[in-house]
């Protein structure tokens, strides 16, 4: 009867050890699926600082923001005189704010004879001349000016100048797409290959 009692009192404490020790594990949790993202991992991509703009409507590499830009609606575009030397012409491009807002203005105009009541270009646009300026902020009334040369291209051989007759100067303010008609009587070249160019362009100066 003892020998009996003592394996059944060994029996009973090896169950209990056995019941203590799986309460004892920890609860396991499901591993996340494969290909998604960690939360942490989400927050880096979306948090992504957005550029910005110094003061003066000036962006961060000194161009000019585009929504303080000079746009054709703001400005009144004009021919003033000029000079003439070594078979060229220079006249100053006048670019005046007649708006009611600062805006800026930088680079070179694009700059090309029209012609016809559709307004069409003639030969090629004005040619790039030095570097391009600093950015010129315009109040309300003020003005800024480019320099522009008018090649004698009388002097050009005819076959290859296809003369023709101008009404206009297509001019395009820096960074825009839009363009004004400047008023000009004259000659331009309308063939493509010729030995110099028809017109020149200086940056935009105030």
């Amino acid at each position: 009867m003892k020998k009996r009692n003592w394996v059944t009192v060994a029996t009973f404490a090896t169950l209990g050890l056995g019941l203590a020790a799986c309460g004892e594990q920890p609860p396991q949790t499901a591993a996340p699926a494969a290909g998604t993202p960690s939360t942490a991992a989400e927050t880096s991509e979306s948090s992504a600082a957005p550029p910005t703009t110094t003061d003066r409507g000036q962006t961060a590499a000194g161009e000019p923001a585009a929504e303080g830009l000079c746009k054709v609606g703001d400005l009144t575009i004009t021919l003033g005189d000029g000079d003439s030397a070594a078979g060229t012409t220079y006249r100053q491009l006048e670019f005046i704010n007649s708006g009611t807002r600062t805006c800026t203005i930088q680079g070179f105009p694009g700059v090309s004879y029209a012609a016809g009541g559709d307004e069409h270009q003639v030969g090629p646009a004005a040619f790039r001349e030095g570097e391009k300026g600093e950015p010129i902020q315009l109040a309300p009334g003020q003005k800024a000016t480019a320099d522009v040369g008018f090649v004698q291209v009388g002097n050009y051989d005819p076959g290859t100048c296809k003369p023709t007759q101008v009404n206009g100067l297509k001019v395009y303010p820096p960074q825009e797409t839009a363009y004004k008609i400047v008023p000009f009587e004259g000659t331009g070249c309308a063939g493509e290959q010729l030995p110099g160019n028809q017109l020149t362009v200086k940056t935009i100066s105030d």
